[in-house]
């Protein structure tokens, strides 16, 4: 082809509107893309190019070509570099140009492969930017048609599905349903050959329901079970134990499963079969095939059929239920019918063993009772002596007249059911129970004598655990015999005849019983009569003991709670009726008791338990204890006032001292009270907020009252909440350290920190320890968040000190309870890597009283190991100079309340104590620092004072680690 390519002209040529208009005819109206791609090709031909190769992909789809002869080598990679320059390439070696038509989203595109060279470009590209919107135009009508075409086979589906849905829970029988979802499967697939198998797990067993073969002459019971292990190897097989689903020829699907195959009845062309899965367990299978040849099955087909499979199998499952249902309904109902018949008719035996006066008509009653559930002509009752040595017969009836009189005991049919006491069932046409009699009579056990019989069932007549007859029936007809059903009636009915037998010979034995019984009632009445009377007064002592204390008598907590419980029940009925609660807890009490002994201490709530007791007014109040060293008035009031005069009576009742043994023991009290209210819903809520009140009282100094309001129950709850939030936020690990300098008051230079405990709260932020450490202090937690504090500040220690520097840290005296506290810290200080010189531990004067020699210890080991010693707020508590001495201080640490007023060249107290105080360091050589430093002054006169350390808001207040990292 040459450079230019020229376009033929006719002499006819149509106008271009004309021209234009009929191409978007033409090509518009192409049923699909291959036919739009040959038209174009035709136009592009009729305009002169010569070549032309016209190609398209769709979005997930593969190139196609409008003539797959058409490709020639190297036009594949020429279409790939034009789809990367701009929609246009140029192979000059062969003369062939490729330019984009249409590019859409993603692969989509439409594009030509033609003759071409450089020259021909601008008219190429006018050709396909001409052809562009109809390339757009027919995609998006492609894309339209597949989406209605989709749209259109999901209603199908849809309705498909309803259809199942509606069968599963109509009337219609199972296999119309299974031939109805069979014609559904049609709609979609070929599916002349077809069929569902369940598959149930216990058994290890197939069952296929539903079979439909055009060629196979293979025929399943839809009832019968297949064991697995007969189906080994075929596909149905690998469709179960594989759990996924199997397409294509046998040859393929060999392929595709996890072992060998064989093939169970006739080869077919093509198979489908997916498993319907239910959790992941495989409940069944539904499997298509062909034996002809046809186009293969498909993915779509294989997502379609497991899809529409797994709706089969809920509706078959719902119908297979509804049937068993049904028939166990039935079964139940026939069962339910018999058993009423049954009881009814037991009811009759057991009214006629009450009723009848001779044996005779009883055993008469009970034969035709017999005979209406079963074929009774031949039945007979046979006792035996108390003696065991004769057999009689009461009863016996025989269709051919027969009779039977007594005979000794032998080895006859009767005796050995007799013998051995359980029910005996004999079917004569049974070649086993044959054997079986041969074998008794061979032995010499057993006998068979008489006429002879088709089929013999006994039951003995056990009372006790003695058989003392049999009763039987017996049939002479081929064809009427006894099933287990008979048998269990019959043991029913021989029980009920062996208790009316027992019944009446009781009976005479009863009668004697009741001259006896009735002497033996009269003295035994008057037996009973005085244990009752001792029982009674047992019961009161009880029931005494269980409602008041054992100590001082007096009403507990039970009897309380019922006092409690009648009040509140009365103000229910009546609003103007008023009660009160005194909650009394004695002061000083464990001090009491630990002092002088338990049994003082016991004296000493006896007689605060009379003092009580005189105090309240008898028949309106009541004094109750409710353990220990706690006590509680129920009074009925009028106004508060009265409550509130109680409370005062009964502190002035424990002024006076308690005389014990010769002791004069003073006790006090502190006194809740608990005024009843409307929201009081049970009495351990009254009980529980005149207890906060105690406690209140007993906070605000002993030895006085207080009443309860709901500011302090808001108070209690909020204290429950922080030690609620304290013990989760030491899980979290919420608490850290702030570090406020201690600094050279002449230049402000930095010689240490103190790590101060703060809070990282999620809700409420940093919190300073005001807001939690008496929280923690008496919930014993202090301990815990202190070893927090220590562990967070020695890691940090590394990034914080610099040379020389060191960190004090506070010590609560709890913490030196323990005699290996400085084991445990020294451990922790190596742990960390830190110099021991570089931690110093504060401890308050009040710490050093508790255990003294303890203590001293503590602080030998810790100065031998390094780490110095600080005696925090010196001043405030007893300053003793003992102290400083014994327990060889580093530093002494002087309390803001002596800071806050000092001035320079100024004379006053606050001076003068701080002189004495720098006096008394420098004699013992003990470093001091002054706290609490917030004003020049302040600063100034300390330094005037020979004071050279301090801390305080003046140099810096407390903050976190990072902060003081950036400051640097």
């Amino acid at each position: 082809m040459g450079s230019v390519v020229r376009l033929p002209v006719t002499g006819n040529a149509l106008a271009p509107e004309r021209r234009a208009g009929r191409l978007l005819k033409r090509l518009l109206g192409a049923a699909d893309m291959r036919t739009f791609a040959v038209q174009v090709a035709d136009f592009l031909d009729a305009e002169g190019l010569t070549g032309i190769l016209v190609g398209w992909r769709g979005n997930a789809t593969p190139l196609r070509a409008h003539d797959a002869t058409a490709v020639r080598a190297g036009d594949v990679a020429l279409a790939d570099l034009a789809l990367a320059t701009d929609g246009w390439a140029l192979d000059e070696s062969r003369q062939r140009v490729a330019c984009a038509i249409h590019q859409g989203a993603g692969d989509e595109g439409f594009g030509l492969i033609c003759d071409g060279s450089a020259a021909s470009r601008e008219h190429v590209e006018d050709l396909c930017e001409l052809l562009g919107p109809l390339a757009e135009t027919m995609f998006e009508k492609c894309r339209m048609a597949d989406s209605m075409h989709q749209l259109e086979k999901s209603e199908q589906l849809q309705s498909a599905l309803f259809t199942i849905a509606d069968m599963a829970s109509s009337d219609m029988e199972l296999g119309a349903m299974l031939r109805a979802l069979h014609a559904i499967v049609g709609r979609f697939m070929y599916a002349d050959n077809f069929y569902i198998a369940l598959f149930d797990e216990q058994q290890d067993a197939l069952r296929f329901i539903y079979l439909k073969d055009t060629t196979d002459p293979l025929v399943r019971d839809a009832n019968e079970f297949i064991p697995m292990a007969e189906m080994a190897g075929g596909l149905t097989w690998h469709l179960i134990r594989d759990g996924k689903p199997l397409m294509g020829s046998p040859e393929d699907i060999r392929g595709q499963v996890s072992g060998p195959t064989r093939e169970i009845g006739m080869e077919c062309f093509d198979w489908l079969g997916v498993p319907a899965i239910v959790g992941d367990k495989v409940r069944g299978v539904l499997v298509v095939q062909s034996y002809i040849k046809r186009p293969r099955y498909t993915a779509a087909d294989q997502a379609l059929l497991t899809y529409v499979g797994s709706h089969i199998l809920t509706a078959v499952d719902r119908k297979l239920a509804q049937e068993e249902l049904e028939t166990r309904v039935q079964q139940r109902t026939e069962e339910l019918q018999r058993s009423v018949l049954i009881q009814k008719a037991l009811f009759r035996i057991a009214e006629l063993s009450h009723t009848t006066a001779h044996l005779d008509e009883f055993y008469g009653a009970v034969h035709r009772v017999v005979g209406e559930f079963l074929d009774a002509r031949n039945f007979y009752i046979a006792m035996l002596s108390d003696d065991g040595s004769t057999v009689h017969f009461p009863y016996f009836v025989d269709q051919f007249g027969s009779t039977a009189q007594a005979r000794p005991a032998g080895i006859g049919v009767t005796e050995f059911g007799m013998r051995h006491g359980k029910p005996l069932l004999l079917d004569m046409r049974d070649a086993s129970t044959i054997e079986w009699i041969a074998a008794l009579e061979r032995s010499g056990e057993l006998l068979i004598t008489g006429r002879d019989c088709v089929a013999w069932f006994g039951v003995p007549l056990v009372v006790g655990e003695r058989a003392v007859g049999l009763l039987a029936v017996q049939s002479y007809t081929d064809g009427v015999g006894f099933t287990e059903r008979d048998c269990e009636l019959l043991t029913f009915i021989s029980y009920q005849i062996a208790n009316g037998l027992e019944r009446q010979r009781a009976a005479a034995e009863l009668l004697h019983a009741y001259a006896d019984l009735e002497r033996r009632v009269a003295a035994r009445t008057v037996e009973l009569s005085e244990q009752i009377s001792v029982r009674e007064r047992i019961e009161q002592r009880l029931k005494h003991q269980v409602l008041h204390d054992s100590l001082t008598g007096l009403p507990n907590r039970a009897y309380l709670r019922e006092q409690l419980v009648w009040a509140m029940s009365q103000r229910s009925r009546d609003s103007a009726f008023s009660f009160a609660v005194l909650f009394v807890d004695l002061d000083r009490f464990k001090v009491i008791n630990d002092s002088v002994g338990h049994l003082v201490g016991d004296a000493l709530l006896q007689e605060v338990g009379s003092r009580l007791s005189r105090c309240v007014r008898g028949g309106r109040d009541m004094v109750s204890r409710l353990g220990g060293d706690e006590f509680a008035i129920y009074m009925e009031v009028d106004a508060t006032d009265g409550c509130v005069r109680m409370a005062q009576r009964v502190l002035d009742s424990l002024r006076e001292p308690v005389r014990v043994e010769g002791k004069e023991l003073f006790t006090g009290a502190s006194v809740g009270i608990a005024m009843c209210a409307p929201h009081y819903s049970s009495p351990e809520d009254i009980l529980r907020d005149a207890d906060i009140a105690m406690y209140r009282a007993k906070s605000g100094g002993r030895h006085r009252y207080e009443l309860f309001d709901t500011r302090l129950h808001d108070q209690a709850l909020t204290l429950l909440e922080t030690e609620s939030d304290l013990r989760r936020g030491a899980t979290r690990q919420e608490f850290l350290p702030y570090f406020q300098p201690i600094v050279r008051l002449k230049d402000g230079s930095i010689v240490g920190y103190e790590a101060l405990m703060r809070w990282n709260h999620p809700e409420k932020g940093i919190l300073a320890p005001g807001a939690f450490l008496h929280v923690a202090e008496a919930s014993g937690m202090m301990e815990t968040l202190d070893w927090h504090i220590f562990e967070h500040a020695m890691r940090v220690i590394p990034k914080l000190l610099a040379p020389g520097q060191y960190v004090n840290l506070n010590f609560s005296a709890r913490h030196f309870r323990s005699p290996d506290i400085d084991e445990r810290f020294i451990a922790l200080i190596n742990e960390c890597g830190v110099k021991p010189g570089q931690v110093r531990i504060e401890v308050t004067e009040g710490a050093l009283l508790e255990n003294p020699e303890q203590i001293g210890a503590v602080f030998r080991r810790l100065h031998e190991r390094g780490v110095e010693i600080a005696l925090d707020d010196f001043g405030t508590g007893y300053s003793s100079l003992s102290y400083l001495h014994r327990f060889n201080m580093h530093t002494l640490k002087i309390d803001r309340s002596f800071i806050g007023d000092l001035q320079a060249n100024e004379q006053r107290s606050s001076t003068a104590i701080v002189r004495a105080i720098m006096a008394l360091s420098s004699s013992q050589g003990m470093e001091v620092v002054a706290e609490g430093i917030e004003t020049e002054e302040q600063r100034a006169a300390l330094l005037s004072l020979g004071c050279t350390l301090g801390q305080g808001y003046f140099f810096a207040r407390p903050q976190s680690l990072e902060s003081l990292l950036a400051a640097r």
